[in-house]
C-alpha cells in the first residue's frame, strides 16, 4: 500500500494492525464480522436513496441493474463495484460511531482519533493516482493487478474498521450499563437512607419510651402505699449513710427494677453487703413507688438504701444550675418540645440529641456528688443499665494519683478521641484540649470527693456549661461535659472492671464479658426492653426479682 493511515506509528496498513491489536480485543471478531456484513448487504439491497460514485452507482435498484449488465460485459468491473461498495458502507458505520461517541462524550480521544483517521483513509484511498486512474477513470480498462491490490488494502482496513466498531459498540453498552447502575445504585441508596432515618427514630422512641410493664410497676407500687399508708411510714436517719468507712455508691435513676438489678447485683457478688450502702435518686413521680419497693424487698445481707427525690437537695435551682436554667429558655424548650417528630426525621445525625433527658437533673447530677454528699470522701457512681459481676472493694483501694475520677478508657485507634466529642472548630475547644486525648466512660466511675473539692470540679462544669448553651462546643449529653471537666483529672482503671456496649453491639466476646467485673447495656436496646439483644439478656434477667409479685403481675415477659 502507497498510502499509510494517519494518526498511526510505523506507516501502512501493517503498521495500523500492530497498533489496533494493543487497542482492541479479538474475542468480537467473529461476530462482528458477521454483524456487519450483514449490515453492509442489508445496506446494499435496500437502501431507498441511492449514492453515485462518478463512474459508478452504488445502491438500490440502479446498482442491481448496472452489477447484472456489469457481468456480461467485464466481470473485473463487477468485482471493483462490490469492493468499492463494502468500503462505502464501513465508511458510514465509521462515521456514525464517530458521531455517537462525540455525542456521548467519552473519555476516549484516542479512540475518536482513529475513527476519524480510518474514516479518512477509506476515503483517500479510491483517490490514489494508481488507484483512480487504472480503476476508476471512465472508459478505462481494470488492471487486475492493481485491483488485487486495492481490494488487499481494502480488506485490511475492512477488517482494522471491524475490529474497532465491535469494540466501541461493548464500551458504549458498557457505559450505558454502569450509568444505569449507578442510577440504580442511587436510587437505592436514598431508601437505605431514608430507612435508616425511621428505623432510628423508632428505635429511638422504642428506647427511651416508659414500657406498659414498667409503668403497671410503678403504679402499683404507688397503689399498695395509698392502700397501706401505715407499712411505709419515713424511716428515720441512719448513721451507715454518712459512714465515710463504708462502701457508698450512687445511682440515680427513674426506673425501679433497673435499680434493684444494679443493687441486688451488688449485693449478691459482694464479699460483706452489710458494708455497702446505696445512695438512690429518682424524680419526685417516681419516689414513692422507689421506696415502697426496697420496703418490700428489702435488700439482702444487710446492706443499706437511702432514697431521695432530686427536690430533697433544694440547692439544686436553677439560679445555680445552668443546665436548669438553660432548660427555663423558651430556645431550649422549642429545640426540645416542639415538632419533635418532624425535627427527628429530618436531622437524622442529631436525633438521639433532641430527647429531654439530656437536660434532666437525674442525668446531671453526677456533677453534684460532693455537695450532696459532703461528709464521703470516696463514691462510685453506677448507671441504672449495668449489671455487677464481681465484688467492687477494690476499687476503692485503687490508686488515683491525686486524680479525681477513675474510669476505664474507650479510645482504640482513633475512635472515642476527644475530637469526637467535642467542637474543636470552635478556639475555646481549640485552645484547651487536646482532639487526640482519650475518652472514658460515664457509667462506672470511682470518685474521690476530697480531691475533686479541692480542683473545683464542679465550678469548672458550671463554666463550660454556662458556655455551651447555644450547644456550639459539644452536642447534648453528660460525656462531653465530663470529658471537660476530668481532662487531665482522670486515673485509667483496667478494662476489665468495666465492658460496654451491651446495648447496641452484638459482637463482644463472651469471654471479655465474663471476666468483666461490671458490664454495661448502654446504647438503645436495654435488657428490660423488647429489643434487647438476645444474647446477653439473661445476664440482666438472673438479677431480677422475679419473686416480687407486682413483678409477676405486670407481665414483664422475662
Amino acid at each position: 500500500m502507497a498510502v499509510a493511515v494517519r494518526g498511526i506509528r510505523g506507516g501502512g496498513s501493517g503498521g495500523i494492525n500492530g497498533g489496533l491489536r494493543a487497542f482492541f480485543s479479538h474475542r468480537i471478531f467473529i461476530s462482528a464480522t458477521f454483524t456487519l456484513l450483514f449490515l453492509a448487504t442489508l445496506s446494499a439491497l435496500f437502501s431507498p436513496h441511492p449514492h453515485h460514485h462518478p463512474s459508478l452507482p452504488s445502491s438500490g435498484n440502479a446498482y442491481v441493474q448496472r452489477t447484472f449488465l456489469a457481468i456480461k460485459s467485464d466481470p473485473l468491473k463487477t468485482r471493483l463495484d462490490l469492493i468499492y461498495k463494502q468500503a462505502n458502507d464501513h465508511m458510514t458505520l465509521v462515521n456514525a460511531y464517530a458521531a455517537y461517541a462525540r455525542k456521548l462524550k467519552l473519555d476516549i480521544s484516542r479512540q475518536l482519533r482513529m475513527f476519524d483517521e480510518l474514516d479518512k483513509n477509506l476515503t483517500d484511498l479510491p483517490l490514489k493516482p494508481s488507484y483512480k486512474s487504472s480503476l476508476f477513470e471512465p472508459g478505462s480498462d481494470v488492471d487486475e493487478d492493481v485491483l488485487r491490490q486495492f481490494e488487499k488494502e481494502v480488506k485490511e482496513k475492512v477488517k482494522v474498521a471491524r475490529l474497532m466498531i465491535a469494540e466501541a459498540k461493548e464500551s458504549y453498552d458498557n457505559q450505558i450499563k454502569i450509568q444505569k447502575l449507578k442510577d440504580t445504585i442511587f436510587a437505592v441508596n436514598e431508601l437505605l437512607i431514608k430507612a435508616k432515618k425511621n428505623g432510628a427514630f423508632a428505635s429511638l422512641i422504642s428506647a427511651k419510651s416508659v414500657p406498659k410493664s414498667l409503668h403497671c410497676l410503678a403504679m402499683r407500687l404507688v397503689g399498695e402505699r395509698i392502700a397501706h399508708p401505715e407499712k411505709y411510714k419515713e424511716e428515720g436517719y441512719k448513721a451507715e449513710f454518712e459512714d465515710p468507712s463504708l462502701y457508698h455508691y450512687a445511682i440515680f435513676s427513674d426506673n425501679v427494677i433497673a435499680v434493684s438489678v444494679v443493687i441486688r447485683s451488688v449485693v449478691k457478688n459482694a464479699e460483706e453487703p452489710w458494708k455497702h450502702v446505696f445512695h438512690v435518686v429518682t424524680d419526685k413521680m417516681n419516689v414513692a413507688a422507689m421506696k415502697v419497693w426496697f420496703r418490700m424487698r428489702p435488700v439482702e445481707g444487710g446492706a443499706h438504701v437511702e432514697i431521695n427525690a432530686v427536690e430533697d437537695f433544694s440547692f439544686l435551682n436553677s439560679s445555680y444550675v445552668p443546665v436548669l436554667k438553660q432548660l427555663e429558655s423558651a430556645n431550649m424548650q422549642k429545640f426540645y418540645f416542639e415538632n419533635q417528630a418532624e425535627n427527628a426525621t429530618k436531622d437524622g445525625s442529631n436525633m438521639k440529641f433532641r430527647n429531654p433527658k439530656y437536660m434532666s437533673m437525674l442525668n446531671h447530677l453526677r456533677f453534684y456528688l460532693p455537695e450532696m454528699y459532703p461528709k464521703l470522701h470516696k463514691i462510685l457512681f453506677l448507671d441504672d443499665d449495668v449489671v455487677v459481676q464481681k465484688d467492687l472493694t477494690g476499687l476503692w483501694k485503687v490508686d488515683l494519683d491525686g486524680k479525681v475520677n477513675g474510669a476505664v478508657e474507650t479510645c482504640f485507634g482513633s475512635f472515642h478521641r476527644y475530637a469526637q466529642y467535642l467542637n474543636f472548630s470552635h478556639p475555646l475547644i481549640k485552645e484547651k484540649f487536646n482532639p487526640k486525648a482519650c475518652a472514658w466512660a460515664f457509667g462506672m466511675n470511682i470518685f474521690d470527693l476530697d480531691a475533686w473539692r479541692r480542683e473545683k470540679c464542679t465550678e469548672h462544669y458550671h463554666y463550660w456549661q454556662s458556655l455551651n448553651e447555644d450547644r456550639t462546643l459539644w452536642k447534648l449529653g453528660t460525656l462531653p461535659p465530663g470529658l471537660i471537666t476530668f481532662y487531665s483529672r482522670t486515673k485509667s482503671l483496667d478494662k476489665s472492671w468495666h465492658v460496654l456496649g451491651l446495648g447496641y453491639n452484638p459482637s463482644i466476646s463472651m469471654d471479655e464479658i465474663s471476666n468483666a467485673a461490671v458490664i454495661h447495656y448502654n446504647g438503645n436496646m436495654k435488657p428490660w426492653l423488647d429489643i434487647a439483644m438476645n444474647q446477653y439478656k439473661n445476664l440482666w434477667t438472673k438479677y431480677v426479682d422475679n419473686d416480687m409479685e407486682f413483678v409477676q403481675m405486670c407481665n414483664f415477659g422475662l
